[in-house]
């Protein structure tokens, strides 16, 4: 059986892609009481926020749990803005729907660190809001002056001290109109905010309870896996359905454009069925494709002239007039989003509506998708957003949905899609690789005056949202350069998109920032040894005085120790992010062996986001997110071969041991500036800080991620 639509076809057709409408901040309360809860009437002023009879408060997510602690910290803005009583405050994960889309970005998605940040003013508003309702509630009820009473802890106080409980007020707030405007608290008077309270969903998740996409399960469901090409561009030419069938438990063999499916009533079937189809693939649009194919399309791309992403000042004059000029390249390899969890999506179509259970960060995407693919308008299109077990960005890509869906439509019963560790890597949408070129040029004072920076790499965004690829610039590939934290009055940034490769890319933790910090910080690094100046003070020397990166960067100074004595045979190296309104900065302690291995350490962490508004989860990323850094800078890196993916699996791509983790400290700046993003800041910067340390450990500049070692080695 042939399905008549296919993922190809479907992609290539419909035309899916995430327009991002920038909008104002502006956003509407609408009074949606009263909503049954059981047999209990509910005030629910907003889709976040719904308060019971009983005194519970439930604050509805639209945002995916990936683990990052946003179904904690969204409900403490609301909660501290309630006056809620905070062990009243429970968390439901809510269906795709209109209110939970991003306010600027207009489409609901977990990423870009933007949960908190996106949502700030507006998170804040439901809970004043709500708070207001209930006191204007109570002082109906006493026949008093709303602004003689006051809320505290779930309750509206009298001034004589009699009080309510918010339960008690449900239905008499429920029936008052939305106030226009109510009074957000001043910063100095957050109760909740600015806590480390136990996390929300930790408890299920110590007992095993939490249920994630993988986990899911249904009546009558069926499981599927899919056998993709090896090869980029590769189609199926005979395979033997005959023997698929033949396995126990194998329920019908599905060909989907240039893949087949193996439905079956349990995984290991559907594996084994997938196996004895013995597919003879063609050899693909690509077949010379490999690492050195990849590496020399590079090289060949950096030398196009490329479009300009950014031009200040006279950068060719300023070097005719430079005391001296600097210039290195740098190159930093694709790298896999490697998630725990793998990919997996559950649909069910049925005549009048289609459910998907998805561990997905793109709500609206999949909801989309499977409104194109039924027909069925998006409103029957249900979208049940399980835990995930990692994204860091992949999980916002439609593959699973589609597979899925088209699959129940042929079957006529649910259908889980799974992906086995294998599939997850050779059909990953990679962060890009990346190669580039930097000059620079110092007065004689040691000043960089001229800064010249090409990039060579392929686009994301050309894929995913073309219409923001302007005059040959994917914003994205050049993020972190032309809006480095320094002052450098002549820039020049030219964009080589590459070209002629069938490898798909995608948005991975921090994006162009996971690639250009390594490569900027670096540089910087370098031009601070040139001109024979401490590397934070040169840092400092290049930046707005008083500025918030200048205060992170001293402040992570103090913490770190920076001007005193370092232990024998250690070094220390310094590097700064600021991207998605957040700054983070990192030192790290290494020292190296003869043998050329790397031990680090300590690393700290200095972090500005604005108003830490869960110091719990903030830290925990800052954590996490040295980790993972540390990962990529020692060991990440797909390799490709015979025109496909070679890395199959964790032993061809191993990430970092428990071992190699060193000591991590973290620092949270003190302000009440408006909340930045965290989950993405806190990654770039170190790798460079450890590269940086290791050159003033041994004076050998690393320049390619993962680092190559053997350049360390003595003798």
């Amino acid at each position: 059986m042939t399905i008549d639509i296919t993922r190809r076809t479907f992609l290539q057709q419909s035309s899916l892609v995430i327009g991002v409408t920038l909008l104002s901040n502006s956003f509407e309360l609408c009074n949606v009481s009263f909503v049954r809860a059981g047999s209990e009437l509910t005030f629910k002023p907003h889709a976040f926020l719904e308060i019971a009879k009983d005194d519970s408060i439930i604050i509805w997510m639209g945002q995916t749990n990936l683990g990052q602690g946003t179904h904690t910290g969204i409900p403490m803005i609301i909660a501290d803005e309630l006056d809620a009583a905070w062990k009243n405050i429970g968390v439901k994960m809510a269906l795709a729907a209109e209110p939970f889309k991003d306010p600027l970005w207009h489409v609901q998605l977990t990423g870009g660190s933007t949960s908190i940040r996106h949502r700030w003013d507006m998170l804040r508003q439901v809970g004043a809001t709500a708070r207001q309702m209930l006191v204007e509630a109570a002082a109906e009820k006493w026949g008093v002056s709303a602004e003689k009473c006051t809320a505290k802890e779930s309750k509206v106080f009298h001034p004589d001290g009699r009080s309510f409980s918010y339960g008690e007020l449900v239905e008499t707030a429920g029936k008052r109109k939305i106030p226009e405007n109510s009074q957000l608290k001043d910063a100095g008077k957050y109760k909740i905010i600015g806590t480390s309270k136990q996390r929300l969903d930790i408890p299920d998740k110590v007992k095993g309870k939490t249920v994630y996409g993988i986990d899911f399960t249904l009546p009558e469901m069926c499981i599927a896996v899919v056998a993709r090409p090896i090869a980029y561009g590769a189609s199926p030419q005979s395979y033997n359905e005959q023997a698929a069938m033949a396995v126990k438990g194998v329920v019908k063999v599905v060909p989907i454009d240039d893949k087949i499916a193996v439905c079956a009533e349990t995984t290991y079937a559907a594996m084994q069925g997938r196996d004895a189809l013995n597919i003879k693939w063609s050899e693909g649009s690509h077949p010379d494709l490999n690492d050195e194919y990849l590496d020399a399309l590079f090289v060949k791309h950096l030398e196009q002239p490329g479009a300009v992403g950014k031009e200040s000042g006279d950068a060719e004059e300023a070097f005719a007039q430079a005391h001296k000029t600097v210039e290195e390249s740098y190159k930093l390899p694709y790298i896999s989003h490697a998630q725990v969890e793998p990919i997996n999506c559950t649909a069910h179509v049925e005549k009048e509506r289609c459910r998907l259970w998805v561990p997905t960060q793109g709500q609206t995407v999949a909801q989309m998708t499977a409104s194109k693919i039924t027909g069925l308008p998006p409103e029957k299109v249900e979208v049940m957003t399980t835990f995930a077990g990692g994204g860091f960005g992949l999980r916002g890509e439609p593959d699973p949905v589609v597979d899925s869906v088209i699959l129940s439509q042929a079957l006529g019963r649910p259908v889980k899609v799974i992906w086995s560790r294998e599939d997850d890597f050779a059909n990953d949408y990679f962060r890009p690789g990346s190669q580039c070129r930097i000059k620079a040029g110092l007065d004689k004072e040691g000043r960089v005056v001229a800064w010249i920076h090409k990039v060579a790499a392929p686009s994301v965004m050309s894929r995913v949202m073309p219409q923001y690829v302007e005059d040959g610039i994917d914003p994205d590939a050049i993020s972190g350069i032309r809006d480095m934290p320094y002052s450098i009055p002549n820039q020049l940034v030219n964009y080589v998109m590459l070209q002629g490769v069938p490898i798909p890319v995608g948005w991975w933790r921090s994006v162009g920032y996971s690639v250009n910090v390594f490569t900027v910080e670096s540089f910087i690094d370098e031009l601070a040894h040139k001109s024979g100046k401490d590397p934070l003070q040169f840092r400092l020397e290049h930046m707005e005085k008083g500025s918030r990166p200048y205060k992170l960067l001293s402040l992570l100074a103090e913490k770190g120790a920076w001007n005193s004595p370092v232990t024998q045979g250690r070094a220390r190296g310094v590097a700064l992010t600021f991207c998605f309104e957040s700054i983070v900065a990192h030192i790290a302690e290494v020292s190296v062996d003869n043998r050329g291995k790397i031990a680090v350490h300590k690393v700290i962490c200095a972090v500005d986001c604005g108003t830490a508004v869960y110091p719990d989860a903030i830290k925990a990323q800052a954590e996490a997110g040295v980790v993972m850094g540390l990962s990529l800078a020692f060991h990440e890196e797909v390799h490709f071969d015979n025109g496909g993916v070679k890395t199959a699996n964790y032993d061809e791509y191993p990430v970092l041991t428990m071992s190699e983790v060193p000591e991590i400290e973290v620092h949270i700046a003190s302000n009440n500036l408006k909340a930045g993003g965290i989950g993405e800041p806190v990654l770039p910067s170190v790798a460079p800080a450890v590269s940086n340390a290791v050159f003033k450990a041994t004076g050998v500049r690393l320049r390619e991620l993962p680092f190559k070692t053997e350049l360390l080695v003595s003798g």
